[in-house]
């Protein structure tokens, strides 16, 4: 497999990476660099690639075409958008942090600090509320101090004041593990405020660049200027224009890139 260099800025890299799943066509022509360090946020209508993009990245999904280059002793981390555990399986969290392989008491105990909830390792996984099960995964992600995280809709199912509780630990989590986060999310108000980059893709890369391009959208300061209190909202990205393949829209203003969001917008993936 190849490999990035020692020292170089990128963790890793999709070089024109296409994905066919099932003879339908998920991604088309990806390419992109996540560099050390830094967040970026993932949006997009539903059905456009977002969870085979981080899939891709983590390996459990081939390209079809393309190649992803990883960075030497790449470790990554990965928080899934759901998982079911059956509620009558008797297992506290910290058995369950020791699945597959064990981990000691305190390799556990650390990542759980680092998730936030450092006191739920006696406390049953059927016993959890919906975000301290995210904060468990979370912890899972972080055993092994990962360069990469990767985060795919870890909020879906959380309200507002925990959804806000576990972006403001994954900032955390990037200060001190000096650690790149990559995460898929419906909730345009925590890109603006966590993000470095935003990535819209729908099949292929629409446009990225840096929050303030989709914060400059007038549309946008409507709907968070109203007494929304930060509704789950899509960024969705009009297809209408010819795409700039070098994908260097930091510059661009709002009105110039047609972003469009509305209240209508927050129904799924």
């Amino acid at each position: 497999m190849p490999q990035l260099r020692r020292g170089c800025v990128s963790l890793i890299a999709l070089e024109s990476v296409d994905v066919q799943l099932g003879g339908v066509s998920v991604l088309q022509g990806v390419s992109l660099n996540i560099r050390r360090g830094e967040i970026v946020t993932v949006v997009g209508p539903n059905g456009s690639g977002k969870s085979t993009l981080l899939r891709v990245m983590i390996g459990a999904v081939k390209p079809t075409s393309g190649r992803v280059v990883r960075a030497e002793g790449l470790r990554i981390g990965y928080v899934p958008q759901k998982l079911h555990i059956d509620p009558t399986l008797p297992i506290t969290v910290t058995r369950f942090l020791s699945l597959p392989r064990p981990v000691s008491a305190v390799r556990a105990r650390d990542a759980l600090h680092r998730a936030g909830v450092p006191d739920l390792g006696g406390r049953q996984m059927a016993q959890l509320s919906g975000g301290q099960f995210q904060r468990v995964l979370l912890a899972r992600a972080l055993l092994d101090a990962p360069d990469l995280l990767l985060l795919d809709e870890a909020t879906q199912g959380l309200d507002q004041p925990g959804s806000a509780a576990f972006y403001r630990q994954i900032e955390d989590v990037r200060r001190d593990l000096g650690c790149s986060v990559v995460m898929v999310s419906h909730e345009l108000h925590v890109v603006m405020s966590a993000s470095d980059r935003v990535i819209c893709l729908n099949g292929h890369i629409c446009c990225e660049g840096h929050p303030e391009v989709v914060a400059s959208a007038p549309e946008y300061r409507a709907l968070f200027g109203t007494g929304t209190k930060g509704a789950l909202a899509l960024y969705r990205h009009e297809h209408g224009h010819l795409h700039d393949h070098t994908h260097d829209h930091g510059h661009e203003s709002g009105a110039e890139h047609s972003h469009h969001i509305s209240d209508d917008d927050g129904a799924g993936q």
